[in-house]
């Protein structure tokens, strides 16, 4: 199993504490806020927006919260958010991806920082392995949504330029520039997607060890936990019998 989804699903599959869902709801409420504030606060003619409300839904993040955050960025007393990207090796030399929104850079460049040399890694300049990955958007749907064929040819007639399908996900690719149009045809298809966003893929993944690959894990927690950090992208592979044990 590969990269950042693998991640989160080992995190999904260990359950939530209290704590652990309010700071994500904070991040889903800062990007919801960001995205609105950048845009306009109607999520049909913002993709950015529509794409963290999604977010938001899939977290069963309130409705209420939802549209607090999307009022709040209305307010003329909203903070003001920085977009920073860090690029990074992590143990066994993977590299790493990590977006942040930020109202300190010094602060956050730190704790960033931090994390990286503490984890056996080492922060780089940016575009120091961002060439290792494709930016591109993400239309995910739940296996269940439609059969792979059904949806490999929709999304061709969408103007998609890649479909992934497992018996859990169909997962669809576009360039950024069509990924507003073609999530919205998709949507209209298939209903609401599991998952709507412009991610970092990595073009190839690097297989570690059962001792490295605990510790990347580890490290992207700690990147995941830090407030102004919004996702993590990773090139990594590990085996079945890690994920077992990271999600008993």
């Amino acid at each position: 199993m590969a990269g950042h989804s693998q991640f989160k699903n080992i995190m999904h599959r260990k359950g939530r504490q209290d704590k652990v869902r309010a700071r994500l709801f904070s991040k889903l409420g800062r990007e919801i806020t960001v995205a609105a504030k950048l845009g306009q606060p109607d999520p049909d003619f913002n993709p950015r927006l529509r794409a963290a409300i999604i977010a938001a839904r899939a977290e069963n993040m309130p409705k209420d919260n939802i549209e607090r955050a999307v009022k709040k960025s209305q307010g003329s007393d909203t903070e003001s958010y920085d977009e920073v990207r860090y690029e990074g090796y992590g143990p066994g030399g993977i590299a790493i991806i990590v977006e942040a929104l930020t109202d300190n850079r010094n602060r956050t460049a730190g704790e960033v920082r931090a994390i990286f040399t503490k984890g056996g890694g080492n922060l780089a300049e940016t575009g120091a392995v961002s060439f290792m990955f494709d930016h591109v958007g993400l239309v995910e749907f739940d296996g269940k949504a439609a059969s792979a064929d059904a949806v490999l040819e929709a999304a061709i007639d969408a103007g998609a330029d890649d479909v992934v399908s497992d018996d859990s996900t169909h997962s669809i690719y576009v360039a950024p520039d069509n990924f507003a149009d073609t999530a919205k045809k998709l949507e209209a298809k298939f209903g609401e997607p599991k998952k709507s966003a412009i991610v970092w893929k990595p073009q190839n993944t690097l297989a570690v060890d059962d001792e490295q690959g605990e510790k990347i894990l580890r490290m992207m927690e700690s990147l995941e936990e830090n407030d102004d950090v919004q996702n993590v992208y990773a090139n990594f592979e590990i085996s079945d019998a890690l994920v077992s044990k990271m999600s008993a």
